[in-house]
This record gives structure tokens, sequence and C-alpha cells, in this order.
């Protein structure tokens, strides 16, 4: 590689746009499609084979825009189910899963007839989210990997078992090479570290994973590829410093207003302090003016709001 090349990394990045098309939405590789989402289902759908619909471009601004797999899938005992698999941004992520799902249901059903089937396939959702959830903060119990699906509240029983999200926050993945216990565990770290591997690594598995080394490689990439690329990588960098410039920015402005808030309070409080002071040595100077005048001491504390044992001791 040359040297003008270096900061691109031995492999394809595939948490960019052109990387995520490059390795699973091209028709010659989609064994390695297949692998990564068995290795999500963990054994509650086998596909043996899928079929990718034309892969479309996702979102309203240009710069908002994702790459996006809507697969009809063979199971291995010919079942047929519809998987949408796209990255996810942050903003409205929830809504946005919800309605892309909506929408694919919709697709399903049949225009123009007057019959009444709404027998629909099963449709899932694989969201690869570039971001942490705020309220799991804390939570050690796969917080990386969500398995969501329509639910009875009361019973916790599946109400609707056609329908299924499963979505991974790459972020919250930090496990350690010894500790990849699944193929799921492979599939995760691969994809958050492999942009800064040079070579094939002992712990993962050859059979699955040794295609993806031998096709990824930068300097194997043809020009047309190699200038998609850059411009892919670009973006993703751009975008991830708008965003540390983001947080940096909002930790400051919390800073502030934490210091700010705090110093208010402090002078909140030693002023009320010293009002309370002040009160009560006036109070305790009109007690003992009241106690040399003879005053009973039980009538001195109602009238000044001390104890008795206070003015006993004037």
């Amino acid at each position: 590689m040359s040297r003008s090349k270096k900061h691109l990394g031995k492999y394809v990045d595939p948490r960019t746009d052109f990387g995520w098309k490059f390795y699973f939405g091209r028709e010659e590789n989609k064994i390695l499609l297949i692998e990564f989402l068995n290795s999500l289902f963990e054994g509650e759908k086998v596909i043996s084979d899928l079929a990718y619909k034309p892969v479309e471009q996702d979102g309203d601004h240009e710069e908002t825009r994702r790459v996006v797999f809507d697969l009809h899938c063979v199971g291995n005992d010919g079942e047929i189910f519809i998987i949408e698999m796209q990255q996810l941004f942050q903003e409205f992520f929830k809504d946005r899963t919800v309605y892309y799902t909506s929408r694919l249901i919709n697709k399903q059903l049949a225009r123009g007839k007057k019959s009444n089937n709404y027998c629909l396939p099963e449709v899932y959702f694989i969201g690869i989210m570039e971001f942490s959830l705020e309220d799991n903060r804390g939570v050690t119990d796969r917080p990386y990997f969500y398995d969501v699906a329509l639910c009875d509240k009361l019973t916790n029983e599946i109400f609707y078992d056609k329908l299924g999200y499963k979505m991974i926050s790459l972020p919250m993945f930090n496990k350690k090479p010894e500790e990849l216990n699944t193929l799921m565990d492979q599939w995760l770290y691969l994809l958050k570290h492999l942009s800064t591997m040079d070579k094939f690594p002992s712990f993962l598995d050859k059979r699955i994973f040794e295609l993806i080394f031998a096709i990824g490689e930068v300097g194997k990439l043809k020009e047309e590829d190699l200038m998609s690329y850059e411009a892919s990588l670009k973006h993703k960098r751009d975008t991830e410093s708008v965003l540390n410039t983001a947080r940096r920015s909002g930790r400051a402005e919390g800073l502030a207003q934490g210091l700010a808030q705090g110093l208010e309070q402090g002078l909140e409080q030693g002023l009320a302090k010293g009002i309370e002071k002040g009160e009560r040595k006036k109070a305790l100077e009109t007690a003992l003016e009241f106690k040399k005048m003879g005053l009973p001491i039980a009538d001195i504390a109602q009238g000044t709001g001390l104890s008795i044992e206070e003015i006993e001791k004037l």
C-alpha cells in the first residue's frame, strides 16, 4: 500500500456505508450475510438462502442516507420470512425502526383485491446501532444485544410471534478475544475491529471469516471502488468528529451549568444561614432583656422561639 493510502488501513471498514454494502450487499458474498444473520438468530431461525430486493438508499437528506437491505429469506424448513437490515442513527431510532417494519409489512398486502386475507409473513428488523442507549447505562446483562418482540405486559408471553427486532449496539460491545464465547461475539468483534487489524487473528473461526479477509484488503480494490471507499470513510470520520465535538461541547456546557447552579445554590444557602444566624442573635438578646425584667421563662420561650434550656443558660 502506498504511503498516501496508509490512512485507509489494510482492510475495508464494515462500519462505513461502502463497507457495509461491500461485505453484505453483493450476491457473490451473500454467504457472509447468511452466516451473520444466523449468528444473531441463535437457532431461532436458520437461514439456508436469501434473495436481495434492490438495494436502496434510505433517508430524507443526502447526509443522512444509509444502505438498506430488504431480504427475502428461506429457512431450513422451507419457511419464508422477510428481514430489513440497516445501520441506525441515534435520532428517533425507535420511531424509525417501527416505521421501517410498518412500511415493510404494508408492502406485503395485495393491492386491488377484495379479499380480506391479512395472513402476513414473518418480518424482522436487524439494526446495527453506532451509539449507546443512555437508558441502559450500568446494565451488565448483554447490554449490546436487544431482542425485542410484542409481549403481553402482564404475563410476558409473546403476543405476536411474526414480528421481531434484533439490534446491536457496537459501542457497548467491549469483549476481549478470550471472552468471545459465541459466533455472534466473533462477528461483533470483527465488525468493530476489522479496520484496525493487519492479519487474520487466530481466535476467529477460519471457516466463517476467511472470506472477509480474502476480499476485504484495501489494496485489492478497483480504482472506482477505492474512490468510493475513501469518500465513505471520510464521511464516517467527519460524522464521528461532529458527534464527538457535540459531546464535548455538551459536557462543557453541563459542567458550566453545574458550577453556576452550585454557586447560586451556595450563595442562597449562605445568605439563608446568615439571616438565620442574625435572627438567632437578636432573639437571644431579646430573651436576655426579658429575663432581666423578670418575665416567666416559658413566656420568653414562646415569644422568642428559643428553648427553655437556652434561656436558662443566659
